[in-house]
Order: C-alpha cells, then structure tokens, then sequence
C-alpha cells in the first residue's frame, strides 16, 4: 500500500479511522459503496503535464520510498494509489451526472490539492479535485464548476491549475502565514482565498463562509459542486492552529447543499484532503457524511 515512511502523518490508519467512525455513528451500512477504477493517463493529463507524469513514473521504486521533497514520498505503491485516488473522483462525478447517486464523499488518499501542474508536493501527487473538475467539463460540457476549499493549508496546486478559468470558481480558506505559504495574493479573479489568522475559531470561519463564500457561489450560480475537504482545520489537529469543531464542518456542509439544491441540481462530490488527528478526523468525516446523507 501507499505508505510515505514510519511515522508520516499521511498514513493508511487515516482511512481505517474513518471507516471506524461511520460504522460507529451507524452511517456505514446506509451509504453506496462504490470501489473506483484507476483514472486513465489521458484523464490525469487534463490537469499535469506529461513530463510530469513520467518523471513520477521513472522515479517510483520497486522496493523501498524515494523522497521527492522533505514532506513527500512514493513507493512501490504509490502510483496506483494516486491513480486509484484521481479516478475516485471521476467516478463520483459520473454517478452524480448520471442521477445514480445525488452526492458523493471520495475516502481517498493520497490527497491532491497541493500536487501543481508540473510538481508533487505536500503528500499529494495528483490533483484529484481538479482530475474530477477538468472531467466534468471535457465529458458533460459544464461550464461553471465551483471547487470550495476548507483544509487549513492553501491549495495551491488547485490554483495553479485553475486560476484564469472562468468555468471554475476556487473558494478557499486557509491559516496564514502558513505552509505553502500562497494564497494571500490570488492568481485569478476566479480565485477567492480568504485567509485566517492563527486561532481563528469555528465562528470566524462561518462569518467568512456567510459574507464571502455563498454571495459569490450564488453569483456564479455553480452547475456542480466539488469540495476538497480537508480537516485538518480541526481544533484537535496538531498540522495547523485553527479552531474549527464537527459543528463547524456540518454546518458548512448545510451551506454547500443549501446551494447545490438552489443551482446545482444538489450534485456535490466531496474528496478527502488533509485531516491528520486520526480521533479529530473520524468524528468530522462523520458529520460531513451525516448531513451529506440528509440527517
């Protein structure tokens, strides 16, 4: 399995510790489970370059990891996750635009928002989000594609990939000054970051997603909601020094469905991010869930 070394944060008991806790909230036996198919070259290269792409290759190991840069990563392994993660979210999608499935939640890992068009970076190797964005557009002809961002990290991959489309619409919050240290200065004016101060609580987010967010997501009138939803803005998680709680990501899940219901149809697909308090992680995933269900 994908794994990036002993100790790392972004670890498999990451996925375990959500199942654990959907089965513990009795959401588990209630949701379609679907297993995905690896996303295809072509599908990924909507978003990264083919040098890229080869260079991963060339570079994954048949035994042992190769770091790529002090945080990140790959095995033996490696590459059919990444692909596995990229096509999770094309297969969602496709449920969605198909009416087999209202909404979707993707446990994938590893996540994607940081992985630039050429560069791998902060865990993530493929943009997942933008793989599932770009998918929508090429296969369905969607024109207006809101992707919300609520990890405590910026993600800048998602912007260096997105920014200047005028079919996508970035909302974002995230800690700053804070790894990757981008954001504060979009890249585009379909760019909108909104970054929090070290400390900033569950409160000061939902002021954030009410005055900032939904007037722009109801302006741009979305046909499909993409959400990377990353939880390590969690109060309980040591990777950043935010203040968010279950609540917090329930009550912006509300928001997102209370706009997909008014312009999107209610498609939202929903891929994992950064959440790395295994206990933290759990418990938010499951309210996310809980009220993706409708509860």
């Amino acid at each position: 399995m994908h794994d990036m070394g002993k100790g790392h944060p972004e670890c498999p008991a990451r996925l375990a510790a959500i199942q654990d806790r959907l089965i513990a909230a009795g959401l588990w036996d209630y949701l379609l489970h679907v297993d995905a198919e690896p996303a295809t070259r072509a599908q990924v290269e909507r978003v990264h370059l083919a040098p890229y792409l080869d260079e991963l290759a060339q570079r994954s190991p048949a035994v042992g990891t190769v770091q790529l840069d002090p945080d990140t990563a790959i095995n033996a392994y490696t590459l059919r996750a990444a692909y596995h993660a990229a096509g999770a979210g094309i297969r969602a999608a496709d449920l969605v635009m198909q009416g087999k499935a209202q909404n979707a939640f993707c446990a994938i890992r590893p996540p994607g928002h940081h992985a630039e068009r050429d560069k791998s970076m902060g865990f993530c190797f493929f943009n997942n989000v933008a793989v599932a964005a770009y998918h929508l557009i090429a296969e369905y002809g969607l024109q207006r594609i809101a992707i919300i961002d609520f990890d405590v990290h910026h993600g800048n991959g998602t912007e260096d990939i997105c920014a200047g489309d005028e079919r996508i619409l970035m909302v974002s919050i995230f800690q700053h000054p804070f790894y990757p240290y981008s954001g504060d200065q979009p890249k585009g004016s379909n760019m909108l970051n909104v970054p929090m101060a070290r400390a900033a609580t569950g409160q000061d987010f939902r002021e954030v997603v009410s005055e900032r967010w939904l007037p722009a997501l109801r302006a741009f009138a979305p046909e499909f909601i993409l959400i990377s939803a990353g939880f390590d803005a969690h109060l309980e998680d040591d990777m950043g020094s935010l203040g968010l709680v279950e609540a917090d990501y329930a009550w912006v899940t509300r928001q997102l469905m209370k706009i997909a219901a008014e312009f999107s149809s209610h498609r939202i697909v929903s891929l994992l991010e950064g959440g790395y308090d295994l206990s933290a992680l759990g418990r938010s995933v499951a309210e996310h869930v809980r009220v993706l269900t409708g509860e």
